[in-house]
């Protein structure tokens, strides 16, 4: 999209303190130091940092305006456009921007695998025409309006991850994102200590049908019984997808490896009956549900699902979630990015059936899970006791909860108090041909181990 700063001006309902009225923006960004061309910064107020502290710094990074709250003039020849709430101005270009786009929007949430979800689902829908839609990890309050002035609004259609942590935001997000469709993965206990329960994060989760009609559709995981018991509750039609036979969209002969193939069943009296064989990149079963997921919404927008699962299979993952990397002759399955309990046992099961000699799972603290943490510690630890891998390292104080039901199977568990010694330990323990998994939620710093075995000489082939 593309403003004048007289338009900014007059949908934030904003005062041009300075600057030239006619100047053009076509990015915006929070972040001073992501500064594209042609860019406003939007100085927001966070409860540790606030941005107007930084507009020096964005103009110094090229950009070309700024909003303030404060009034200040930093630099006269930049424009500045005063405005009572920066984030509230923020949302209102987001809202200007989404009634410019006219196709049809899915919104996807849940507690665990929107991202992927949303990267399938827009490769599915890319069968039947452009898509556009959330980039990166930008599915919040903040994130979304931005996402809404970027993407391209001669798109055919659009795809929006919607992530929350607490009570009201999907509410705020509807007010943003006015989906026409909607899908939700599961109901996990991610963000539970703001939430309250499994019921209150479900309850929070399903405003996202609020705005949904009576030709609409939602797509429910129908293998979790919260979700399904909304089937005949919410406004719209619905389709569940899940493994359990009573769905109207399942998977059988899955087959797994390092991606993963199954045949998709449509076999309700909702659609005609279909056989569709699909083969994904990423592996894991919880990806089959992903995937699932993906070819019930290319169904509900009319697209082929034959078509729409040839597109899914060119989608290679990304960064940080169950991304395949060689340092030389070690293997490692990075899914450091995030972590709850749904998560960490879906990458410990890629984990045991990954082909190498040896298998380790390195394991940090999941974090946001409140009073229920050690207990839904000890609950991954229970699930990890039969598996077949061969040493567990544990990184952090929640985690030493998952290890009491390895000691006790007769399981190889070592903690370390720091990441310098995890390093330490894989490079004391791993040997060439074996499978390391990282993983644990993003602010353990599992990256920062990654880096560290990037550098050593032990794995490098001769």
């Amino acid at each position: 999209m593309e403003l004048t700063i007289k338009q900014i001006c007059e949908i934030t309902e904003g005062t041009l303190l300075c600057g030239d009225a006619d100047l053009r923006i076509r990015h915006l960004s929070f972040d001073s130091r992501d500064i594209p061309g042609d860019c406003l910064f939007i100085p927001t107020i966070g409860a540790r940092v606030d941005g107007h502290d930084f507009i020096q710094g964005a103009f110094g990074k090229g950009a070309a305006a700024t909003l303030t709250a404060r009034g200040d003039i930093i630099n006269p020849e930049r424009p500045h456009i005063l405005v009572k709430d920066t984030q509230k101005a923020l949302e209102a270009l987001g809202r200007y921007a989404r009634s410019c786009f006219h196709g049809p929007v899915v919104g996807i949430t849940g507690s665990v695998g929107k991202t992927t979800t949303r990267e399938l689902v827009k490769a599915a829908l890319s069968a039947g025409g452009s898509v556009t839609g959330t980039m990166k990890n930008m599915n919040s309050q903040i994130g979304t309006p931005v996402v809404l002035y970027h993407m391209d609004h001669q798109a055919e259609r659009a795809v929006m991850e919607m992530g929350i942590s607490g009570p009201g935001e999907m509410r705020d997000l509807i007010d943003l994102v006015h989906p026409t469709l909607a899908v939700v993965t599961n109901i996990g206990v991610a963000h539970i200590e703001y939430l309250g329960s499994r019921e209150g994060i479900c309850e929070e989760k399903m405003h996202i049908a609020d705005e949904l009609g009576p030709e609409a559709w939602a797509i429910l995981n129908g293998d979790e019984p919260l979700l399904k018991a909304y089937r005949d509750k919410l406004p719209c039609r619905v389709l569940c997808y899940g493994l359990g036979e009573e769905n109207d969209l399942t998977a059988r002969d899955i087959e797994e490896g390092d991606g993963v193939r199954f045949t998709a069943v449509f076999h309700s009296s909702l659609t005609p009956y279909m056989e569709i064989p699909v083969e994904l990149m990423i592996p894991g079963v919880h990806n089959v549900m992903n995937a699932l997921a993906a070819l019930g919404a290319a169904w509900a927008l009319g697209i082929d699902p034959k078509q729409a699962a040839l597109a899914m299979g060119m989608f290679e993952g990304f960064a940080r979630r169950l991304e395949r990397i060689k340092i030389g002759g070690l293997q490692v399955i990075d899914d450091s990015y995030n972590a709850s309990p749904p998560s960490m046992k879906a990458a410990l099961t890629v984990l045991e059936k990954a082909e190498g000699k040896r298998k380790i799972a390195l394991l940090a603290d999941m974090l946001e899970m409140g009073e229920e943490a050690p207990a839904l510690h000890r609950e991954v630890g229970e699930f990890a006791a039969p598996l077949d891998i061969d040493s567990f390292i544990t990184l952090g104080e929640l985690i030493r909860n998952l290890e009491a039901p390895l000691l006790a199977a007769g399981r190889h568990v070592i903690h370390c108090g720091s990441r310098d010694e995890a390093a330490a330990k894989v490079h004391e323990l791993a040997e060439k041909g074996d499978v390391l998994l990282l993983k644990g939620s993003n602010s353990m710093g599992l990256d920062k181990i990654l880096a560290v075995l990037k550098d050593d000489d032990k794995w490098k082939e001769a």
